[in-house]
């Protein structure tokens, strides 16, 4: 039984250590796309190699990230938390000191890695550690720092990139792991939850991060139309089928596919993945279209997207606690239909654009509809499956909406007709962003039809989530270990 309180002196050194933690990869999926153009440039890269800037980060963790919730179980949380956190902070490093576009996709593929380790066992940690009396406020001040973090990030990212140059996007990180380190080994108690028995699923784990890495090339590289490209494609859907096929036939597999057999949990993981890839689209696109065709700063651009992250970490609570009062189907039906909305409204972002009076609406309606759906889309996702597989279901879920938003980041610029160059020219690629809002906006719309054609009302006594505030749609929540039933307040 966790026995820490909160209000200790470890209690809170507990809480630091996971807000440090989380706050490196929460940092990173927030800057790194403000930096795009800039990077770009300095490293003479084309299209293609801005959304591997993005993607290899996303391919890795997505791939990885049931892995390593697994191993901390195993091995320790504590220990693989720190590994993670070293791992992330000497990938950034190496982005951070790469000479070329190369080294950068390989290094952020790194990042991914490490984000794999330590994304898990932020919450893990808490929840390993902290007292069951405690642990609802331990969680929503975790939740409350991560999106303060998220909310500052796009603004330190654009400070950075103007200031001191876009390499410190990547170099922030070193300094805070190494606080974050020494505080996680001095203060954080080791604790372990998983079977001494019983064998990793490494081959899964590896089939789905080659099926995501493939398919994601085959997208990037689809223009060139080469047999390279339409042999990854093959052979990305071949790997794809192999690890539906080796999670069936393990005695212990990554993902069990027997979880799918709740109707409710396939049908909100659909809405998950039609969200996050638009999500994924949008925010990849609008930094640049902000820069790129409207002609703001790094800052200006990062400081602009500010609103949605503001109305998330202010009002998703509340969102949460509606959805609890009359269930799920109409903030999961309303919310996307907002969302597209606000994509639609950003048609007006062009050259000229005024931030009070094109930018600002949309992204508030975006951000409304944000509020309307994220929380709601947690609970229900915790509510579809018996309480004992809390964990298991909201890992496969976040894998589901990081693969989602890395499909669609290579996806969008094939389906839009973005050239290799397209960045360069703020003429073409305000064509090719009109077109990806609206596709942006038809997903939504699908998402909302399943979501009224298949969500219900969850049993009362189903598993709540403890955390109910959201600070960043880019990184969704992770609920941590296998939990109890717990009550909504």
């Amino acid at each position: 039984m966790p026995d820490v309180r909160l209000a200790s002196p470890q209690g809170r050194w507990i809480l630091l250590t996971t807000v440090l933690g989380s706050s490196m990869a929460l940092l990173d999926s927030t800057v790194v796309n403000v930096a795009l153009p800039r990077i770009g440039r300095a490293l003479d890269a084309d299209l293609a190699a801005l959304q591997w800037t993005v993607n290899a980060y996303m391919v890795t963790l997505a791939g990885l990230i049931l892995l390593g919730g697994a191993l901390g179980d195993r091995f320790g949380r504590r220990k693989v938390f720190v590994i993670g956190v070293l791992w992330f902070a000497a990938a950034s490093l190496l982005c951070g000191l790469a000479p070329n576009a190369g080294v950068l996709i390989a290094a952020r593929a790194l990042q991914g890695v490490g984000g794999a380790l330590l994304t898990p066992g932020s919450l893990a940690l808490i929840q390993a550690s902290i007292h069951p009396d405690d642990r609802g406020r331990a969680v929503g001040l975790w939740s409350g720092f991560g999106g303060i973090g998220a909310a500052v990030g796009p603004f330190v990212g654009g400070w950075l990139v103007d200031g001191p140059g876009w390499r410190w996007v990547f170099l922030l990180n070193v300094p805070l792991a190494l606080l974050c380190a020494p505080v996680a080994l001095r203060h954080v108690p080791e604790s372990a939850g998983g079977k001494a028995e019983g064998r990793f699923d490494v081959l899964g784990a590896a089939l789905g991060a080659v099926a995501l890495a493939l398919v994601t090339y085959a997208l990037i590289e689809a223009g060139e139309g080469s047999l390279v490209v339409t042999a990854s494609a093959v052979a990305g859907l071949a790997a794809a089928v192999a690890f539906v096929l080796v999670e069936k036939r393990r005695p212990d597999p990554m993902m069990p596919l027997d979880i799918f057999a709740s109707r409710q949990f396939s049908a909100v993981n659909v809405v998950t993945l039609c969200v996050y890839a638009a999500f994924g689209g949008f925010f990849f696109l609008a930094a640049l279209q902000l820069q790129v065709v409207v002609g703001w700063s790094a800052l200006a651009a990062g400081t602009a997207l500010l609103p949605t992250t503001a109305l998330m970490l202010l009002l998703s609570a509340r969102s949460g606690e509606l959805g609890d009062r009359i269930g799920p189907r109409i903030p999961l039906t309303a919310g996307p239909l907002l969302c597209a909305a606000g994509m639609l409204l950003m048609l007006r972002v062009g050259p000229g654009a005024s931030y009070a009076a094109d930018v600002l609406p949309a992204l508030l309606v975006l951000g409304l509809g944000m509020v309307t759906l994220v929380a709601p889309l947690t609970a229900t996702v915790l509510a579809s499956v018996d309480t004992a597989r809390a964990g298991l279901a909201s890992g496969i879920n976040n894998a589901a909406a990081r693969a989602a938003g890395l499909v669609a980041v290579a996806a969008l610029p094939l389906l839009t007709g973005m050239g290799p160059e397209a960045y360069r020219l703020p003429d073409a690629f305000d064509d090719a962003f009109r077109r990806a809002m609206g596709l942006c906006a038809g997903v939504l719309v699908i998402g909302s039809a399943v979501a009224f054609a298949t969500v219900r009302r969850p049993a009362p006594d189903c598993c709540r989530p403890e955390c109910r505030t959201h600070g960043s749609v880019a990184v969704p929540p992770l609920e941590a270990g296998r939990r109890r039933g717990s009550r909504a307040r």
